[in-house]
């Protein structure tokens, strides 16, 4: 069985006129990270392993979410392989995962997570927010030979506020 968690980007800063890879989440963004980071806790296992965008607001969305799940800011893979767009691009990517590890956290970008749910979850998501999360669970022991999977879990900022 292999787990899946697609956390998107929290929300970006769109105040100065940089280029993409650099844009810093925003101050809404820095307050939805930390509630979903918050909410996810109970839903991650014991071990995973923690891949991530090499986009200013892809690393500063996964140093939230390493305070909440304890996660050793040394051991994150930051590549800029994540630093896609494509869902295809990002299947790719994630057959790379050594099969010795049965739980992979992905910090990425949209349209890229929204799609791959789409393709490879059994719920419908019209579009990933920004922060928001969504685990899938796959019936396979090789990351190489990932089919349809369920989506186990969502955790999105909009759940949680009133």
């Amino acid at each position: 069985m292999k787990n899946l968690f697609l956390i998107r980007h929290a929300k970006s800063s769109w105040d100065n006129p940089i280029q993409d890879i650099n844009r810093s989440i925003s101050a809404r963004g820095i307050q939805d990270a930390h509630l979903i980071a918050s909410k996810l806790v109970s839903f991650v296992p014991s071990s995973y392993i923690v891949w991530c965008s090499k986009a200013k607001r892809t690393i500063e969305t996964a140093y939230i979410f390493s305070d909440y799940l304890s996660i050793p800011l040394e051991t994150i893979y930051f590549t800029e392989d994540l630093y896609t767009f494509d869902d295809k691009d990002l299947l790719k990517i994630i057959k790379k995962c050594k099969n010795v590890h049965d739980n992979l956290i992905l910090f990425g970008h949209n349209e890229a997570i929204t799609n791959f749910v789409n393709k490879f979850g059994d719920l419908y998501i019209e579009n990933v927010p920004t922060s928001g999360v969504v685990a899938l669970q796959f019936d396979s022991e090789d990351w190489q030979n990932l089919g349809k999977g369920k989506t186990i879990t969502t955790l999105f900022p909009s759940q949680f506020k009133k």
